[in-house]
């Protein structure tokens, strides 16, 4: 938001310079990000002053050009050449001294230097009125007022603005300072607590008065709930035409273009009082009637800015008889708006419901100055001032006469907030005792009436405008911010208690997961909950009515909460993807969300995976190779053992996300989905390669990992021995049935068993296929001997040959 430093000195009679004021503006809450400097003329004219023409010859070397003397009031005159058909002995003029910066109309610098022109001396320059940003003519050169005095600077007489202009950052709470009279409110109550009392100065409308009945819009609101206050009246006999300068400079100090006086008179009390106003042309409203009202869905409207739209049946409109004019609080219509042609006009200033406003400028992608107003909510009990403000305003430089009552539909009063504070609470909030009539003087200042005070506290009345202080928490926020948070003193004593707090809480274990992966390469991402509906129609499992729907959505791509973590992923590895980033590992801890009925909603922790591209980084010493499914299984397990979870049970995944998968689950809790995600959804996301996607239920993990205990046992002191197979093998015999057997034949000693090779191809029988398998032997009471060895090994290798039909190589 744009605040310019003279505008806010109308309101309040500062002699603070503009740093001192952004600096305070920023303690109270107001930040101001930046000052800007703003000149009506750009350098201000800056080294331009009145010369008299002295003399006025022919250059001896160039047929256009002028060789003249100049008195620029100094000891001596200046030599000048000038190439203007005009310039002539006697003028008064606008000279470039030398040193003078002078702009193009592009905006470039250019410096006045010394220097000679075919041979001739030139010590500075006679200006057209282009040169000096004062008009576009370049005719010849500006010829002033024979009565003015020699050496007089020029911004004196053509009357340059010069202005400091605030960029502040307004927090979205901040509704009441979206003015420059707003601000000029919250700057009195700080220089209140400098002891510094100025008047806060309103513009006055008690001019107002109806000159004439003779053009009456009848109005008629049928949605007050959406329009709780609109106001209307007409002027007739104006005229249509440019600004003056001054109502310009304060628009182009802000950063608006000016468009006629009318609408810029409009858009003055906009940002001077905060209240959005509309002029329509009397002339087409049609049967003479204003209905405030919403239209049936896909009603076509076409806007200021020449789109049609289609308007949605919640969209509040402002209609004539006939047809809709204008999108209330947020733009208005192609053929209602004020022309050049346009004699009478129908002012409406309104308050409007902020949430309606928010959701059709939403809709319609528009954000206009009205909307950003309206939307957070503006002073439902200044719009009848603003719009008599307005209409003095508009018949100062338009003329005219207003012809009709003011109209005010306002059924329903919005009343001040009743608010109690309690000094103790203040203390504890602030943390330290501020007075009690230092609070009385602050709250006071901020137009925050006390009702009575008591030893306890104070009853107060907040005005309507700050809707947002309507509880005890908001007045001490108030109080703190205008009382100074550098004032309040850091105590000398630091008091800690230590909180009785688990190892296993959730944020300690995800931070235990979340180093293992980094260390393994993954990325930490974390993603949206918000997304998009049509994801649920990728999944039988998805079902469109479990979707939570944002009641005021961004937008349609964010209006559900995800019901998986798997499309977040996947619109992060195209992402990538895209951007030449196909060997991916990436990992997120997140929540998703079930509606499961009228009122029942549910929501669960999950960790997922994703895994695609090859394994490692090309390399000249070792072969690129493909992530695949037992790639990612030894992650997935390297994260249970990491948690203590080693035994569990392995089943085919029940889920329609994955073309092929495992399911990990201990009992009936499932622990981990994972696999190869279906080909169609990936094409959804136009991703080719193919994607591992691992889903863990954090929720389950965490409870069994609260459950299992930590046994710690001392490194054995003997060593371990390793014993090969090398077994010949049908080819349906599964690693799995190997381990089985191994395990259920020797369960002491063995301590681990390993496939570390396969071979399947010439010198073998048909259907079979060799596994090399080794066998890790310990007793952590002894050294083993080759008779217990022998045997065990022995043990092995019949029931191999018994339950497997395996036999030695």
């Amino acid at each position: 938001m744009k605040i310019s430093y003279n505008w806010l000195k109308q309101f309040i009679k500062t002699d603070w310079t503009p740093e001192q004021t952004g600096e305070l503006l920023t303690d109270l809450g107001l930040e101001v990000e930046g000052i800007d400097t703003y000149q009506s003329v750009k350098g201000g004219l800056e080294g331009v002053v009145v010369g008299e023409v002295l003399t006025c010859v022919q250059h001896p070397n160039a047929d256009k050009l002028s060789v003249t003397t100049v008195n620029i009031g100094g000891d001596t005159p200046v030599q000048i050449v000038c190439g203007a058909p005009n310039v002539a002995a006697g003028q008064k003029v606008p000279v470039a001294t030398i040193g003078t910066t002078l702009y193009t109309e592009e905006g470039e610098a250019w410096t006045i230097k010394k220097g000679k022109i075919r041979g001739e001396e030139s010590h500075g320059m006679i200006c057209a009125e282009d040169e000096l940003g004062l008009g576009k003519s370049h005719d010849g050169i500006m010829v002033l007022d024979s009565e003015l005095t020699v050496g007089t600077p020029c911004a004196e007489i053509f009357e340059v603005e010069s202005d400091h202009v605030f960029e502040i950052g307004l927090t979205p709470n901040r509704s009441d300072a979206m003015s420059h009279w707003g601000t000029a409110r919250d700057l009195k109550a700080g220089l209140v607590q400098k002891e510094i009392n100025l008047e806060l100065i309103t513009p006055s409308v008690s001019a107002f008065h109806v000159d004439s009945r003779t053009l009456k819009i009848d109005v008629e609101v049928k949605n007050k709930d959406l329009a709780p206050r609109y106001c209307g009246v007409t002027i007739s006999g104006l005229k249509v035409k440019e600004s003056p300068a001054w109502l310009k400079h304060r628009l182009k100090a802000i950063g608006l273009a000016p468009i006629n006086n009318v609408v810029d008179a409009t858009n003055y009390v906009l940002h001077e009082l905060g209240q959005p106003l509309h002029a329509f042309d009397a002339a087409k409203i049609a049967g003479n009637k204003v209905e405030v009202k919403t239209l049936p869905s896909g009603t076509k409207f076409k806007t200021l800015d020449g789109v049609e739209r289609e308007l949605h049946e919640d969209d509040l409109m402002i209609c004539d008889a006939e047809k809709p004019m204008c999108i209330a609080g947020v733009f208005g219509g192609e053929y209602s708006g004020v022309s050049e042609t346009t004699t009478s006009i129908f002012l409406e200033s309104a308050y409007f419901n902020p949430v309606s406003v928010r959701k059709t400028a939403k809709r319609h992608a528009l954000n206009t100055d009205a909307s950003f107003r309206f939307e957070r909510g503006i002073d439902p009990n200044i719009t009848e001032y603003a719009l008599k403000r307005a209409a003095l305003l508009i018949q100062d430089i338009a003329g005219g006469e207003v012809t009709s009552d003011v109209m005010d539909f306002y059924p329903n009063k919005i009343e001040d907030f009743q608010v109690r504070l309690s000094f103790d609470n203040a203390k504890k909030l602030i943390g330290e005792e501020i007075p009690k009539e230092t609070i009385k003087r602050i709250l006071s200042s901020l137009e925050i009436k006390v009702n009575n005070v008591t030893e306890a506290g104070l009853g107060l009345t907040v005005p309507a405008y700050r809707n947002d202080v309507q509880r005890e928490a908001d007045i001490i926020e108030e109080i703190l911010r205008v009382y100074g948070y550098n004032n309040i003193k850091t105590t000398e004593k630091l008091n800690a208690s230590i909180s009785n707090s688990t190892r296993f809480e959730d944020h300690k274990i995800q931070n235990i997961i979340g180093d293992q992966l980094a260390a393994l390469g993954f990325f930490e991402t974390l993603s949206n909950s918000l997304t998009t509906p049509a994801y649920a129609a990728l999944s039988d499992q998805l079902k469109e009515e479990h979707n939570i729907s944002m009641l005021n959505p961004l937008s349609n791509d964010l209006s559900v909460l995800r019901q998986s973590l798997l499309f977040s992923g996947l619109e992060a590895i195209s992402f990538n993807i895209n951007r030449r980033r196909g060997d991916l590992k990436l990992f997120e801890f997140g929540k998703t969300y079930h509606g499961l009925g009228e009122d029942k909603r549910e929501e669960f922790k999950h960790l997922a995976l994703f895994v695609t591209g090859n394994k490692s980084l090309e390399s000249w010493n070792s072969p690129s190779s493909k992530s695949d499914f037992f790639y990612l299984k030894g992650y997935v397990i390297n994260i249970l053992e990491r948690l203590g979870i080693s035994k569990f049970n392995e089943s085919p995944v029940n889920s329609d996300l994955f073309a092929e998968g495992v399911s990990f689950s201990l009992g009936k809790m499932k622990l981990v989905d994972f696999g190869l995600v279906k080909k169609p959804i990936l094409k959804h996301f136009d991703i080719a390669q193919e994607v591992l996607f691992a889903d863990f239920d954090w929720d389950t993990i965490l409870t069994i990992v609260k459950r299992n205990k930590v046994v710690f046992e001392p490194i054995p002191k003997y060593p371990e021995v390793r014993r090969d197979f090398a077994l010949l093998l049908d080819d349906q015999v599964t690693f799995e049935s190997i381990y089985k057997i191994a395990r259920q034949t020797e369960k002491q000693l063995l301590k681990s068993v390993n496939l570390f090779d396969v071979y399947q191809g010439k010198n073998l029988p048909a259907g079979k296929k060799s596994y090399a398998v080794s066998f890790t032997l310990q007793d952590e009471n002894k050294t083993l001997n080759d008779k217990q060895i022998d045997k065990i090994m022995s043990k092995l290798q019949s029931n191999f040959e018994s339950q497997l039909g395996a036999e030695l190589r």
